[in-house]
């Protein structure tokens, strides 16, 4: 079965990646369709996904559709279970749920100040106290995934879903030059090895689209991420 992904920009669109970070991670057959953002076809072209509202949006050939991470990594899982998007051990898949919904909803901070942008890496970025307040929570959260997880680099040793939700955090780390600690630093630099995220990210910039709303007002140097091989 080949499924059908509404995307938004590459290089801002962090719910994007995850979503289709669900479909490329797990080797799930996938037609992906660009919708930008900030573009007055956006509405309309949400239109013929209904009653989706906003990107990522998955349909399968039964009609099925799911417009939100969580429901497509669960319908997802669901269908395949084979492919591994939750981890094996129930206490780690208990922790992987927990830590995805936490991802879901929370780290507003972080969020807020440090939307995902993979053209730059802003530099003289002073984070807030609730920007570190997050940090110490992922430090907390990411070390306890590892207090559980096999050999590897992921959460929970093997590439689950859990790590495609955090994959727009650790972009925004290094986006940010944010300070955080050497375990932390670690997961990051994982992400920023990962052969599928530096293709999403050259995906983007072939495009060249610039958008001006994610501009921090900043100096900036090149984004800390090699080209794919």
């Amino acid at each position: 079965m080949t499924y059908d992904l509404l995307i938004g920009d590459r290089s801002y669109s962090s719910w994007s990646l995850r979503g289709w970070l669900l479909f490329a991670a797990f080797d799930l057959p996938v037609r992906v369709h660009m919708n930008e953002m900030y573009c007055s076809s956006f509405i309309s072209t949400l239109e013929d996904w209904a009653p989706a509202r906003t990107v990522p949006v998955a349909r399968a050939q039964d009609g099925a559709q799911w417009s939100d991470t969580i429901a497509i990594a669960e319908g997802l899982a669901e269908r395949h279970p084979e492919a591994g998007l939750w981890p094996d051990d129930p206490k780690a898949r208990a922790l992987a749920r927990s830590l995805v919904a936490e991802m879901h909803c929370g780290f507003s901070a972080l969020r807020e100040a440090c939307p995902m942008n993979l053209r730059v890496k802003w530099e003289n970025f002073v984070p807030s106290d609730g920007v570190r307040a997050d940090l110490s929570r992922l430090d907390r959260v990411w070390s306890a995934a590892r207090g559980i997880a096999g050999d590897g680099p992921w959460l929970f040793g093997v590439y689950s879903a859990a790590d495609a939700f955090f994959a727009p955090v650790a972009m925004r780390i290094a986006g940010y030059g944010l300070p955080v600690s050497d375990l932390v630093q670690t997961y990051v630099d994982a992400h920023l090895n990962h052969d599928l995220l530096q293709i999403w990210r050259a995906e983007g910039e072939a495009r060249n689209r610039t958008l001006t709303n994610y501009d921090m007002g900043l100096p900036t140097s090149p984004f800390p991420m090699a080209k794919p091989h």
